[in-house]
C-alpha cells in the first residue's frame, strides 16, 4: 500500500495544502532533510525543491520560486522560513511547527552535545566524509539552478535578468546587492514582461489549490507583525531595566540578531559575537570552535545558537538555555514570516504582481547561480578529485534521479575513499 507521500508524488499536479492532520507526513519529510541536508542554506533550497516540488509535488515550481523570493526579502534564515511556510500550507500551524522542529532539532542536539565536550563533530570535520557531502551540495545546487532556469527563464528577457542578477551579486557581494537585484528585476518585469515581452495571461501557473499562507488570516498576520516589532523594542528595554540579568540580555541580543539577519545565516555570526563574546561570557576560541562544528552538521546554521546557550549555562541548565537561545534567535524570523504570508498570497494572484514575480523569479535563479560559484563551489571544490566527485553526484541526481539523501550517503563514502587514497 502506497503512503500519502508516495501518492502525492505520483500525481501530475501539486497536492492541495492546508489539510489538518497531515503534520505527521510533514514531520517525516523534514526529519529526513534535517539529518541529510548538508551544505548550508543555498544547498537547502535545492534539497527542498527536490523533495517538495519534484518528488512529492506539494507545490508548483513557480509557487516555490515565489516563496524563495519572499524569504530572500525577509530577515532571518531563508531556508528555514521556506520550510516553515511549506509545513504551514500543508498542515496548518501543526505542520509549521513540525517542519521547523524536524529540520532544526537534529543539528541543535548535535551542537549541544559538542558544547558538553563530545568533540567528535570537530574531529569529524577534518575527515573525508565532510569533503564528500560538500561535493554533494555543489551538485544539488547545480541541479536546482538548471531545473529552475528551464522553468523560470524560458525567454531571452528573463535569461538576461538571471545573468545580470548573478553578475551583480558576484561583483558586489552582500545582502544589499541581493535585495537590489530582486527589486530591480521586479520593476523591470512589471514594465517589460507585462507589455508582452515575456509572461502572458495564459502563462500564470496553477498551484493546484496550494495556499502559501495556509490557515493564517490577515488579523493573525497583523498580530504577528505587531509582536515582531514590539519584542524588538521591549526586550532591550527590559534588559536595560534589569541590568544585572544575563538571561534578559542574552534574550534581547539573540532576538535582535535574528531580526537583523539579511542575506543568509552566516551574517548572524558577527551579531552573536557581539552578544556573547564581547561581554566575556564565551571565549573567542570557544565561539569559533562552535562555528566550525556548525559547518560539519546537517540542517540550519542557526543551530549554532543551541551551542552558545549550552555554554552559557553549563551543567543541568544547559539544555534549557540552549532551547531558550535557539527560540529567541528563530522567533523574529517566524513572526515576520507569519505576518507577511497572507498579504503575499493575495498579492501574487494579481496579473501585475505575476509580471513582477516573473522578473523576480528570474533574479532568484541568478542569485542561486552566483551562490553556486561562491560559496558553494569555492568551499566544496579544491582540486580535480573534488570536481570529479561533483560531476558524479550530479549524474546520480540529474541522470539517474536518485533521491538527495541517498546521494549524500554515497558522496560521504566517496569522500572518505578519496581521502584514504590520498587524492
Amino acid at each position: 500500500m502506497s503512503s500519502p507521500v508516495e501518492t502525492a508524488a505520483e500525481t501530475n499536479e501539486p497536492s492541495s495544502g492546508g489539510r489538518e492532520g497531515n503534520w505527521r507526513e510533514v514531520l517525516r519529510a523534514f526529519l529526513i532533510l534535517g539529518v541529510t541536508s548538508f551544505g548550508g542554506p543555498v544547498a537547502h533550497i535545492g534539497y527542498f525543491r527536490e523533495a517538495f516540488v519534484v518528488r512529492r509535488r506539494w507545490l508548483s515550481e513557480r509557487a516555490y520560486a515565489d516563496l524563495v523570493a519572499l524569504c530572500q526579502f525577509l530577515p532571518g534564515p531563508a531556508s528555514s522560513q521556506i520550510g516553515v511556510a511549506i509545513g504551514l500550507a500543508r498542515a496548518g500551524m501543526k505542520g509549521a511547527f513540525a517542519a521547523w522542529a524536524a529540520f532544526t532539532l537534529p543539528s541543535a542536539l548535535l551542537m549541544v552535545l559538542f558544547a558538553y565536550g563530545t568533540g567528535w563533530i570537530g574531529a569529524a570535520a577534518g575527515t573525508g566524509w565532510l569533503r564528500g557531502v560538500k561535493g554533494v551540495a555543489v551538485a544539488v545546487v547545480a541541479q536546482a539552478v538548471l531545473t529552475m532556469a528551464r522553468s523560470l527563464c524560458p525567454d531571452r528577457t528573463r535569461a538576461a535578468f538571471a545573468i545580470a542578477a548573478a553578475a551583480l551579486t558576484l561583483l558586489l557581494p552582500g545582502w544589499g546587492a541581493q535585495i537590489g537585484a530582486i527589486a530591480a528585476a521586479g520593476v523591470l518585469g512589471l514594465v517589460l514582461l507585462l507589455q508582452g515581452k515575456g509572461i502572458g495571461a495564459g502563462e500564470v501557473e496553477s498551484d493546484g489549490g496550494f495556499q502559501l499562507a495556509g490557515s493564517l488570516r490577515a488579523r493573525q498576520a497583523a498580530g504577528a507583525l505587531i509582536a515582531f516589532f514590539g519584542l524588538l523594542a521591549l526586550l532591550p528595554a527590559l534588559a536595560a531595566a534589569a541590568s544585572g540579568s544575563q538571561t534578559l540580555s542574552v534574550l534581547a541580543g539573540f532576538y535582535r540578531a535574528g531580526a537583523l539577519v539579511f542575506g543568509g545565516g552566516h551574517v548572524v555570526l558577527p551579531l552573536l559575537d557581539a552578544v556573547v563574546v564581547a561581554p566575556g561570557w564565551i571565549s573567542s576560541d570557544a565561539f569559533l570552535a562552535g562555528y566550525g562544528a556548525a559547518q560539519a552538521v546537517p540542517g540550519p546554521l542557526f543551530s549554532f545558537a543551541a551551542y552558545l546557550g549550552a555554554l552559557l549555562a553549563p551543567g543541568a541548565w544547559g539544555l534549557a538555555a540552549a532551547a531558550l537561545c535557539l527560540g529567541a534567535l528563530y522567533l523574529p524570523a517566524l513572526l515576520v514570516l507569519f505576518g507577511t504570508l497572507p498579504f503575499w498570497q493575495r498579492l501574487r494572484q494579481r496579473r501585475q504582481a505575476q509580471a513582477a514575480l516573473a522578473g523576480i523569479n528570474a533574479a532568484v535563479v541568478g542569485l542561486l547561480l552566483a551562490a553556486l560559484y561562491d560559496p558553494v563551489w569555492v568551499a566544496g571544490v579544491h582540486n580535480r578529485a573534488d570536481a570529479a566527485l561533483v560531476f558524479a553526484c550530479f549524474l546520480l541526481l540529474e541522470g539517474w534521479r536518485l533521491p538527495s539523501w541517498a546521494v549524500v550517503g554515497l558522496g560521504a563514502l566517496a569522500g572518505t575513499g578519496l581521502a584514504m587514497a590520498g587524492f
